[in-house]
């Protein structure tokens, strides 16, 4: 994790995390090795695109560290990530064939969860644990120069006072799942204002749905 060890929430908070994930009776998802794995994929200087959703899936065998992403055979997608697609396909007129997302941290698309954890079948089961000490110190850190912020749902615009400074994009909608996008997820264009916002910066938009 390199760019991000340093933030005091490995010292002062996630040791506690840690220890409450591994007294748990039920399995907590994604696996231990895929916790941190968009951290891992995106150091703050590579950045340059954040999607900041909720928690991981809860469906076993979906969550692998990414937020919203799921591994290349996993069929059918999540309902969110469904609605992401539909979404995609309206804006851009395409999509992946496959729900693996990690081509987009590869182009610095940083996808973090506000909680890097979630118990089996309980979705925001984990939302009160303390995770959002590290989103407040990542999107601190993230502050330092202008970067696109997508901020999906209620809970990840409530962080929206931690993207500090001038210059970024802000591009917040309702979340893309079943429940809420119709309520302004749907017509929202994020992919096509990332990539508009880039541009005319002079930097390389987002290959959103073609991996290389």
């Amino acid at each position: 994790m390199d760019g991000w060890r340093d933030l005091p929430f490995f010292a002062t908070d996630y040791p506690r995390i840690a220890a409450e994930l591994a007294r748990s009776d039920t399995p907590v998802l994604p696996p231990e090795a895929q916790r941190f794995a968009a951290l891992d994929m995106v150091p703050p200087e590579a950045a340059r695109v954040v999607i900041l959703g909720q928690d991981p899936y809860p469906t076993p065998g979906h969550a692998h560290g990414l937020a919203f992403s799921v591994d290349p055979g996993v069929t059918p997608l999540p309902r969110s990530l469904s609605n992401i697609f539909k979404e995609m396909e309206t804006d851009l007129g395409t999509r992946p064939a496959t729900g693996d997302l990690r081509f987009w941290a590869r182009q610095g698309v940083l996808l973090l969860n506000t909680a890097l954890s979630v118990p089996a079948g309980q979705a925001g089961g984990h939302a009160r644990l303390g995770w959002s000490a590290l989103t407040r110190q990542v999107l601190a850190r993230l502050s330092d120069r202008p970067r696109a912020f997508v901020l999906w749902g209620g809970h990840a615009q409530g962080f929206r006072d931690q993207i500090t400074a001038a210059d970024h994009l802000i591009h917040a909608s309702a979340h893309p799942s079943p429940l809420s996008a119709r309520r302004g997820f749907f017509g929202s264009r994020p992919f096509s204002t990332v990539n508009n916002w880039l541009k005319s910066r002079g930097d390389t938009p987002i290959n959103w749905t073609t991996p290389e």
